[in-house]
């Protein structure tokens, strides 16, 4: 399997309006992180109603984000929902450039996953005291200025890439063999873009 197969690159515009919203950032999130799900058990996680997050979820359908499930259902009454693409989705700035609502759109998605990115750091800080030890002492909260030109950042960003999806490889090559014991989902936040002191 390529990287292109396991990522959802958003080109269309329409596509990435879907992520402007920030219910459905949340949304995929949880369905990211629990790999099937349905809309029962994500309104459980969002704590919204289930007819808005079944409403949300076709949404992301319609776009091609999610998929149905339908391998998981017991019965045939309730709709299990998987992420379509291994990886999740990424965007450029670069596909956006030629539309003048392309760079409001991509700042609008950008910030609210910045938005949810702080949201979640800020929710471990407040939990932080009820992590064991071992958890504690393994996070981390990283800083780096390198002096870079655009090519070397974009090779770093490309290598941080294969690196996280070594680590995601590894988790649910664990998870599918049945070692769970002692995993937990681990956030992984750095950015990587240009700034003058």
């Amino acid at each position: 399997m390529t990287d292109q197969d396991r990522s959802q690159r958003i080109t269309d515009l329409d596509a990435l309006k879907v992520f402007t919203h920030p219910l459905r950032i949340r949304l995929y999130r949880a369905l990211f992180t629990a790999r099937t799900a349905t809309a029962s058990h994500l309104a459980d996680q969002v704590d919204e109603a289930v007819s808005l997050v079944s409403y949300h979820l076709r949404k992301m359908a319609a776009h091609g984000f999610i998929v149905e499930a339908p391998e998981h259902s017991t019965d045939g009454r309730e709709r299990w929902w998987k992420i379509s693409a291994e990886r999740g989705f990424t965007f450029r700035s670069a596909d956006f450039d030629d539309r003048p609502e392309g760079a409001a759109v991509l700042a609008r998605v950008t910030r609210q996953l910045l938005a949810t990115r702080a949201e979640r750091y800020e929710q471990y800080l407040d939990e932080q005291s009820a992590w064991p030890r071992e958890w504690t002492n393994a996070s981390f909260s990283s800083e780096y200025m390198p002096l870079l030109n655009a090519a070397e950042l974009q090779q770093m960003a490309e290598e941080i890439g294969e690196l996280m999806q070594r680590w995601s490889d590894r988790g649910h090559a664990a998870e599918d063999a049945g070692d769970t014991e002692g995993r937990e989902h681990v956030a992984v936040q750095m950015y990587g873009f240009p700034f003058r002191p």
